[in-house]
């Protein structure tokens, strides 16, 4: 099992999906703008400190809660029923765990549990394991 917490200051809302599109010499050709490029170089930094020695392989559950900052009218724990939706910000982790090495690749993923609170402390807790 790998379990750890990745403090922020602020959870990144940018997602996966931000992708945009342009046309070459008349063929579609996909890219990340900069804002999502920096969002990724930094989730790859973060997980580096936490990589495991081989990619997992196998059945995994993959469980994250998304700790975001207390705004007013909310209290420590609470769940936030709010925007962003939890499968946009899962994506954006998810590849990125599979490009630092954590599992062979994310399909091995069985099992996902994404929970997002308002909280004191603002990160991200990732708990990967083998089913």
């Amino acid at each position: 099992m790998i379990e750890f917490f990745l403090p922020m200051a602020e959870i990144p809302t940018t997602t996966h999906q931000m992708k945009k599109v342009r046309v070459v010499n008349g063929k579609p050709q996909f890219y990340e703008p900069a804002e999502l490029q920096d969002v990724r170089a930094m989730f790859m930094g973060l997980l580096a400190k936490h990589k495991p020695p081989e990619p997992l392989d196998g059945p995994l559950r993959l469980t994250t809660k998304w700790l975001f900052p207390k705004i007013k009218g909310t209290v420590n724990g609470q769940y936030k029923h709010t925007k962003p939706d939890t499968d946009n910000l899962v994506k954006l982790l998810k590849d990125c765990l599979e490009r630092s090495g954590y599992y062979v690749n994310d399909s091995r993923v069985a099992s996902e549990i994404a929970e997002k609170f308002w909280a004191d402390t603002v990160g991200i807790y990732v708990k990967l394991e083998q089913l």
